[in-house]
C-alpha cells in the first residue's frame, strides 16, 4: 500500500516570529535536531554515487490552462512560453542504492484545461529529490508548491503563486503573480504585477522586489532585509522584525504606506511626491528628512517648516510635504528612519 506524504499547507504558513524560534530550538517539539533530522532525509544526497532516472511528458492544454506542481524535495522551474502544451522533464536523483529511485514517482493528473503533477514517496525515508523543468502556454496559471528546493517562475503572464519551505523563491515577468512565500529562504520579484493585492514573505530569508506594480503590496521577513525598488502601488505594508527596510519609488495620491521594523533601519527614497502625511516614531532611533516637512502634533521642535538631516532629534515626529494626499506611518523601535528624496 503506497504511503503518501502530501505536501503540509501549514508548513508554508508564514506566520509569526515564534515559527522561526521554535525550529531554531531543540527544546521544543519538532524543533531544533528533529527538524533537521526530517530536512536531512529530503536532502540527504551525499552518500555514493549519484543515481538518476529521468521523465519526459507532453500534454495539451490550451493557452489559459491551470497548471500545478508539488514537491517534496528538489528544484522547480517554470517557464512560459509559445503553444498550448505544458512540457514536463524532471530528473529523480539518488546517491548510492539506485533502487530507491523506484519508491518515487511523478504522478500526472489531466483534466480539462488543467495539468496537475505530483511527487509520490512510497518510502518513509528514502533519500530521492526530483528536479522539474517545465514549460507552460505563457498565458496559463501555475501554482508551485514544495518543501525543501528552489522555485523559479518566468514570462508566465497567468496568475501565478509560488511557495517553498526550505528554498529560494524567484519570479521574473509574472505580471499577475498572487503570492510568493518560503520559510527559510529569500525572495527576489522582479517584473511582478497584479490587479488586486500581491503579497509576499519569508521567516529566514530577505524580501526584494524590483519593477513591481499592484494595487496593494504586502512584504514581510522575520529575520532579513526587505529591499524594494521602482515600485508603484496604492497601498504598502512592509514588516520586519530584525532587518532592515529599503524602499525606493513613488507614491500616489490618496496611497496608504505602512512600514515598520523591529531593530532595522528604514530608508525611504521618495520620487517627486506631490505630498503626504507623516507619522513617524523610533523608541531609540533618529527621524531624518532631505524633504522640507510642516512639522505639528506631539513633536517638539525648534521651527515649524524645517527641512533636512538636523530638523528632527526627537523620537516621534507628525508632518505634512506638499499637499499631504498621502499616509505615510513608518516606524522603528530600535534603527533609524530617513527620508531621501531621489
Amino acid at each position: 500500500m503506497r504511503l503518501r506524504r502530501s505536501l503540509v499547507a501549514a508548513g508554508l504558513a508564514l506566520t509569526t516570529a515564534s515559527v522561526a524560534a521554535r525550529d531554531a530550538d531543540p527544546r521544543m517539539p519538532g524543533g531544533g535536531a528533529a527538524r533537521r533530522e526530517r530536512v536531512h532525509s529530503y536532502q540527504g544526497r551525499n552518500r555514493g554515487p549519484e543515481q538518476t532516472d529521468r521523465f519526459s511528458r507532453r500534454i495539451k492544454i490550451g493557452r489559459d490552462g491551470r497548471v500545478s506542481v508539488q514537491n517534496i524535495s528538489g528544484d522547480i522551474t517554470v517557464t512560459g512560453g509559445p503553444g498550448d502544451e505544458v512540457s514536463i522533464e524532471a530528473v529523480k536523483r539518488a546517491r548510492g542504492d539506485q533502487s530507491q529511485l523506484a519508491s518515487v514517482h511523478i504522478d500526472v493528473d489531466e483534466r480539462s484545461g488543467r495539468v496537475d503533477i505530483r511527487t509520490t514517496h512510497t518510502e518513509r525515508n528514502d533519500r530521492v529529490s526530483v528536479d522539474y523543468t517545465i514549460t507552460v502556454p505563457s498565458s496559463a496559471g501555475v501554482e508551485v508548491k514544495s518543501i525543501s528546493g528552489t522555485l523559479k517562475v518566468a514570462n508566465v503572464q497567468g496568475a501565478v503563486r509560488a511557495d517553498t519551505v526550505s528554498g529560494n523563491v524567484t519570479t521574473s515577468d509574472t505580471p499577475r503573480l498572487e503570492s510568493a512565500k518560503s520559510v527559510s529562504g529569500d525572495i527576489l520579484l522582479t517584473g511582478a504585477a497584479s490587479d488586486g493585492d500581491l503579497t509576499a514573505g519569508s521567516v529566514s530569508g530577505s524580501v526584494t522586489a524590483k519593477g513591481v506594480k499592484s494595487r496593494g503590496l504586502d512584504l514581510s521577513s522575520v529575520s532579513g532585509d526587505v529591499i524594494v525598488t521602482d515600485v508603484t502601488c496604492d497601498r504598502l505594508g512592509i514588516k520586519s522584525v530584525s532587518g532592515n527596510v529599503e524602499y525606493s519609488g513613488a507614491i500616489t495620491k490618496g496611497g496608504r504606506y505602512d512600514i515598520a521594523s523591529h531593530s532595522g533601519n528604514v530608508r525611504l527614497t521618495l520620487a517627486n511626491p506631490s505630498g503626504f502625511e507623516l507619522n513617524a516614531n523610533s523608541f531609540s532611533g533618529s527621524i531624518q528628512s532631505d524633504l522640507p516637512l510642516t512639522i505639528g502634533g506631539d513633536s517638539d521642535r525648534r521651527g515649524r517648516e524645517r527641512g533636512g538631516r538636523d530638523a528632527m532629534n526627537n523620537h516621534t515626529i507628525h508632518a505634512t510635504y506638499g499637499d499631504g494626499s498621502a499616509t505615510l506611518t513608518v516606524r522603528s523601535f530600535s534603527g533609524n528612519i530617513v527620508i531621501a528624496k531621489r
